[in-house]
């Protein structure tokens, strides 16, 4: 009972934070918001400053949902794949799906002075970029897919997603190799990560992704939790395990494919945040540990996001180094603490 109750506290603060966060994460940036005021404009009602208004809810608050969206797919991916292969240095790119990506936008932007001049403005653009991203990953992902329907280890699988993402590196460095410095430096600003570019239609097709590989990620708890005493154990419990390998790798794929395709790469949050909700609730359960990870992750990509934007100034600093210099530190701080509570 003392159990229950404290999780229960746990994740009542859990939720309260998140929602403070977000409504923090508005409010601060180059130009500081009262509380009030985003409060009355995300109710319906009007800010008492037009530029304050237009600031909410045409750049601060879809960001924020795209944050909150990155936080929570990365998470739960990353979740899923330290337990399908159990072991705890997997992360949602591990299969090779960020690789894929970085492959399709870097022939696009790195490849796309050999192409007609029309095809290349169409190309660059957001869309161009985005579309690429998805393809390449996409690629990927049927690749993998397909290579699992033929083996039987998983960590078999695991040797050939690290394979696919060594392979497109290789490739995305010979590009690189060739490209002009102009050319490099967009490369370079799409892989540090972006979480304020997206329109609304953007924020609705991550959502929609998003929603589905989330879904699909509830609906594993249970294989998640038989699959903790390794596969031959879970196949005793009457577990289809390839079936249930298949829907937790298109789960993770679709989640990091998604949030790679409109977000960039971003490091640090799928790797850690699993990590953390394990010694925050002490518990290996899914059913607890799917929530608690949705829960700690969106609420550390509004942190990180928050911490990007440097309040009060106008610089902004790349999420993605944002996400690794701030999280890396804590999970070690984390890691360290429990060791000595253990001892």
């Amino acid at each position: 009972m003392a159990y229950q109750k404290r999780n229960t506290i746990l994740f009542f603060l859990l939720t309260f934070g998140l929602v403070l966060l977000f409504f923090v994460n508005i409010s601060f940036g180059s130009i500081t918001i009262p509380f009030k005021e985003v409060y009355t404009s995300l109710t319906g009602g009007q800010a008492s400053k037009f530029t304050w208004e237009y600031i909410i809810i045409n750049y601060r608050l879809p960001k924020a949902i795209t944050a909150i969206l990155v936080g929570m797919g990365l998470s739960i991916s990353g979740l899923l794949m330290q337990t399908l292969f159990r072991n705890p240095l997997a992360g949602p790119y591990v299969l090779g799906l960020s690789s894929g990506a970085s492959l399709g936008v870097a022939f696009v932007i790195l490849g796309a002075s050999l192409l007609p001049p029309f095809l290349s403005t169409i190309l660059l653009s957001s869309y161009g970029v985005v579309l690429a991203s998805t393809i390449g990953s996409s690629v990927v992902l049927l690749a993998v897919l397909m290579v699992s329907q033929r083996l039987r280890d998983t960590m078999a699988i695991l040797i050939v997603g690290l394979m696919f993402g060594s392979f497109t590196s290789a490739i995305v460095g010979v590009l690189t190799y060739f490209s002009s410095a102009e050319q490099l430096q967009k490369f370079t600003f799409w892989s540090m990560g972006n979480l304020g570019n997206l329109s609304w239609s953007s924020i609705l097709i991550l959502s929609v992704c998003v929603g589905i590989g989330l879904l699909l990620s509830l609906f594993s708890i249970k294989p998640l939790n038989a699959l903790l005493l390794g596969e031959n154990y879970a196949r005793s419990l009457g577990l289809n395990f390839k079936k249930t390998r298949l829907i937790i790798i298109f789960a993770t794929s679709i989640l990091a494919g998604s949030i790679t395709a409109y977000a960039g790469p971003i490091a640090f949050v799928g790797l850690a945040v699993p990590h953390i909700a394990k010694l925050v609730f002490q518990t290996s359960n899914h059913s607890v540990l799917y929530w608690s990870t949705l829960l700690l992750g969106a609420s550390i990509m509004l942190i990180c996001d928050v911490l990007s934007e440097l309040p009060g100034l106008e610089i902004t600093l790349p999420i993605n180094a944002v996400t690794s210099i701030i999280g890396a530190p804590v999970v070690i701080w984390l890691l360290v603490s429990k060791r000595k509570m253990i001892a």
